[in-house]
């Protein structure tokens, strides 16, 4: 079996969530256990940290593990979904899992797979960790797929658990409130291990209080302890930078990060909490230095990408992977922040999102819309798209792919005029 061979069993065979959806989703560990059980427990060999959120766990384990990184730990990285290569999802110390390895683990526990049936992510997470325990990584950063109680990676025991935010998303599975949701997140953290919380939701707040008591885990919401402010925004040879401050009771510092998108600010005072308490803890020791150069490298050393990302000038266009209403209110923000005469937005969806939650929110004035479908089942067709926008007076064109919309938006946009690609992860996997 080759690299491609494995690829096509893996796609076809397992089912993939960000693929088809909520028939991918096992509500419980029994596979996962199964799968730790037959490689002997490698989840108990390494240390980490877990991430669950609604939005922002991918940036905060990307900018945690570039930290790590330079503080000269071997540290392990694990998120989810990729953009275009399925190796992006495990990496040390910045490498992608060799292509040698995903066959050679496939092969040999290929008769074991056929017992037990498991699912995409339920393989790819036991993979992930037995690859981590064979290279001994110091720290490993290991972000969850969706919710967190039933979560395939809820099977380790971390130094830390952190809850980014919560919002409303993937409701058909978690709930349909920020309290249901709130439970499922808030099943990550476990009996003794403090947690980090971000942005401090007052529907989620309680939820989380309430299981670090039953748990006996110290908590810390992280805006409550430490102030990250904007500074502004510089340009030199090496790329755009956000400069801002880290002010806290043990830190103070300057920083640079190459992630410019606002919303990143509750991203960092995420990270910098979650230093603090790592640190307290005394296994791991992280100063501001290195905190400050994680932040400054932090694409450099994870190959983060699709966060308001720049990929063109003149006229200037940008994407960014916010699906929710949440990512989509921060997308926004930023949108509005960018000086820019008209606005071309390139506008693809997947079906399981909250579209009229959605549509709701996006500009009508001095903005074009160009409806494609991303190139996933999951994909909303663009018929259905566009006939939803135009109930909401948003004025467009359909286009048989995101390539097409994103060409023919770049041709009529002036020079001064801003194009956005966004709406869906798998839209901007098109794209970069």
């Amino acid at each position: 079996m080759n690299y491609q061979q494995t690829l096509d069993f893996l796609y076809s065979q397992l089912p993939m969530f960000h693929r088809i959806g909520p028939a991918a989703y096992k509500a419980n560990l029994d596979n996962t256990w199964a799968l730790a059980n037959h490689l002997g427990n490698p989840e108990k060999k390494f240390r980490s940290i877990h991430i669950a959120g609604t939005n922002g766990k991918g940036s905060v384990a990307h900018m945690l593990a570039s930290v790590f990184q330079e503080a000269g730990y071997n540290t392990g990285l694990c998120t989810s979904p990729h953009l275009k290569d399925l190796r992006e999802r495990f990496r040390i110390n910045g490498e992608m899992i060799p292509k040698t390895y995903v066959t050679a683990f496939v092969e040999q526990n290929m008769e074991f797979f056929e017992t037990i049936k498991p699912s995409f992510f339920e393989m790819t997470i036991a993979m992930t960790f037995a690859w981590f325990a064979e290279q001994k990584v110091d720290i490993a950063i290991i972000e969850t797929g969706l919710g967190g109680r039933l979560d395939s990676t809820n099977i380790i025991t971390p130094e830390l658990s952190v809850i980014t935010n919560v919002g409303l998303d993937h409701m058909n599975l978690l709930g349909n409130t920020i309290e249901d949701i709130a439970r499922e997140k808030a099943g990550i953290i476990k009996p003794g291990i403090p947690v980090v919380a971000g942005k401090s939701r007052k529907e989620a707040m309680q939820i989380f209080s309430n299981k670090a008591d039953e748990t006996g885990s110290d908590i810390f919401f992280s805006d409550q302890n430490i102030k990250v402010e904007l500074k502004s925004f510089i340009s030199w040879k090496e790329g755009r930078f956000m400069e801002g401050s880290i002010k806290g009771k043990t830190r103070a510092l300057d920083f640079l990060c190459p992630l410019t998108g606002t919303y990143q600010l509750e991203n960092i005072c995420t990270v910098a909490q979650t230093l603090d308490v790592i640190n307290r803890a005394g296994r791991f020791s992280v100063s501001d230095i290195e905190l400050a150069e994680g932040l400054k490298k932090v694409i450099k050393n994870t190959g983060l990408a699709g966060r308001w990302q720049i990929l063109s000038q003149k006229p200037l266009v940008i994407c960014d992977t916010g699906h929710n209403v949440d990512g989509i209110r921060s997308v926004l923000e930023n949108i509005n922040l960018t000086p820019h005469q008209n606005l071309h937005f390139v506008l693809g969806m997947v079906n399981d999102k909250d579209i009229t939650g959605i549509l709701k929110l996006l500009p009508r004035e001095k903005t074009t819309y160009y409806y494609c479908k991303p190139d996933v089942p999951r994909g909303l067709s663009v018929d259905d798209l566009e006939k939803e926008a135009r109930k909401m007076g948003l004025q467009g064109k359909k286009f048989k792919s995101v390539r097409e919309a994103l060409s023919h938006a770049k041709s009529v946009a002036a020079e001064n005029d801003l194009v956005f690609a966004g709406g869906s992860t798998f839209v901007v996997a098109e794209v970069v």
